[in-house]
């Protein structure tokens, strides 16, 4: 399994490219959560990849700005969850219109459901919706490579933000604490900023997990 972090977008969200290696000419691979398109494009040329599908934790502004034209270029399948699919259509869930940023309005291929689970570049995602950041949250589980990338639901030793429209501290918890750390075992966990953690450990030292509460 390879997984290329690049920093993309105003905020520096880590954007994931994933993918195995073969022997095509193209060899297929998934993005999450492109901020940028560009240097995620830029990349996908130098490494020889095809994107053909694009996975987004939620719909925030600083991790789907560089969607549309990631789609048009690969012609890669959209994915979000159905609470949050609004935003890549230009509504006010993305917040681009706090920041004076500009989401360009991308239809949706697939609205995933807690649950759900699909191949993507010869792997297998399962959907884990945690709401709390957004209402549309979701973590994505490769359970055979004990990896999930949790984009702005879990940080090293941090959380999700819960101030903004459409955020829910109790929710946020919860979708922590029930759906995260009640996975069996440790996983590498790959976040939508700053580094990387594992499940193990913040389970045993994230601050804000403590004393029954988040903040």
């Amino acid at each position: 399994m390879n997984i290329v972090r690049l920093p993309t977008g105003p905020l520096g969200t880590n954007t994931y490219i994933v993918y195995r290696e073969c022997e095509v000419e193209e060899t297929p691979c998934v993005v999450i959560d492109p901020a940028a398109s560009l240097p995620v494009i830029k990349k996908l040329r130098e490494l020889g990849l095809k994107c053909t599908h694009i996975l987004l934790t939620h719909g925030h502004f600083d991790h789907i700005m560089g969607v549309k034209k990631l789609k048009e270029s690969e012609g890669a399948e959209v994915c979000i969850h159905s609470a949050d699919a609004e935003a890549l259509g230009g509504g006010k869930g993305s917040l681009a219109y706090m920041a004076g940023a500009f989401v360009e309005p991308c239809e949706v291929d697939k609205r995933l459901a807690d649950g759900d689970e699909f191949a993507a570049a010869g792997f297998d995602f399962r959907v884990i919706s945690t709401p709390g950041h957004t209402p549309g949250g979701v973590c994505y589980l490769i359970e055979n490579e004990k990896v999930v990338f949790t984009g702005d639901t879990l940080f090293r030793l941090s959380v999700g933000r819960t101030d903004l429209a459409g955020g829910d501290g109790e929710q946020l918890y919860e979708s922590i604490l029930y759906r995260l750390f009640s996975l069996k075992g440790d996983y590498r966990l790959l976040p939508g900023h700053e580094e990387d953690s594992t499940l193990d450990y913040e389970r045993k030292f994230n601050p804000y997990m403590k004393n029954g509460g988040i903040y």
